[in-house]
Formats: structure tokens, C-alpha cells, sequence
């Protein structure tokens, strides 16, 4: 299958919309339309960091989707790019989706001169960390959140 990688548009709402809530179900997030809102807002407004690209199959039907954005390192003083968030539709896993949405956020850390593209998954995402460690190096850091 030719897999085509595009920055994300308006008009992709419907279907971002049904991926981004399977995405929420794979990692049993509770998740409401207007959260779906709030991030779609963030992927149209220019001014917001995060940045959003649609894979399509050879007959231009969006199959996935990865959002992205800019962060720093005041360690190394560089620009990185965090890959936050990827999900492939199941019908179109095997379909070399995963591995182009990830490479093209690659190309984009390229062009903008970040140092490295990083991102994170659960545990027992075995699928996905087998496309993952083909692409990029595991990294020996353990990350916590805390509630503020």
C-alpha cells in the first residue's frame, strides 16, 4: 500500500475526529467532543505549538494521524521536537503508516535544525515499540507525572 504524509486541514476534522477517539480507547482515556475541539483548535491555530500531519492510503483516505511540536533543552540549549501523540487505523496497521508519520516528523526535525525527535508509550504497546525501536534509539529515562 503507498502511504502519502500531509500536514493536517480543516477539512480532515471528521475523520482526525474518529481516529483521535480510537486513539483515546487504546489508552482508555475518557475523553468528551470538546476535549477532541480543544486539540483540533490547537492543530489549526499557528500560533499554538502543536502541529498535526494525516497519512492517507494510495486512494487518499486518511488512515492516521501524529501530532508534534518544539520543545527545549536548556541542558544542551537546542530545539527538539516531541512527538506526542501517533495511531494508525487498525484496518491500516502494516501499512508502513507508522513508520512514514515518524519519519516525516524526522524530515520536519531536520529542516527546523532539532537536535532530536523524542516520544514516549506505554509499556505494553507492543505493536507499536516493534516499528519504534526499528526507527529510533530507546532511551534509559523513566518519566513520572504529578498532579499540581
Amino acid at each position: 500500500m503507498s502511504v502519502r504524509v500531509r500536514p493536517i486541514t480543516a477539512a480532515d476534522r471528521p475523520v482526525w475526529e474518529e481516529l483521535f477517539a480510537g486513539y483515546a480507547t487504546f489508552y482508555k482515556v475518557e475523553q468528551t467532543p470538546q476535549m477532541r475541539a480543544t486539540v483540533f483548535d490547537w492543530l489549526m491555530d499557528d500560533t499554538h505549538t502543536s502541529n498535526g500531519l494525516v497519512a492517507e492510503d494510495g486512494s487518499g483516505n486518511v488512515i492516521g494521524f501524529t501530532h508534534y511540536r518544539p520543545f527545549v533543552s536548556q541542558l544542551k540549549a537546542a530545539t527538539n521536537g516531541f512527538l506526542d501523540d501517533l495511531y494508525v487505523d487498525p484496518s491500516a496497521r502494516g501499512s508502513g503508516a507508522a513508520e512514514a508519520l515518524i519519519n516525516a516528523v524526522g524530515q520536519i526535525a531536520r529542516d527546523k535544525g532539532w537536535g532530536v525527535v523524542r516520544w514516549i508509550t506505554a509499556d505494553d504497546n507492543y505493536r507499536g515499540r516493534g516499528v519504534y525501536d526499528k526507527l529510533a534509539s530507546r532511551t534509559m529515562w523513566i518519566s513520572y507525572d504529578m498532579k499540581p
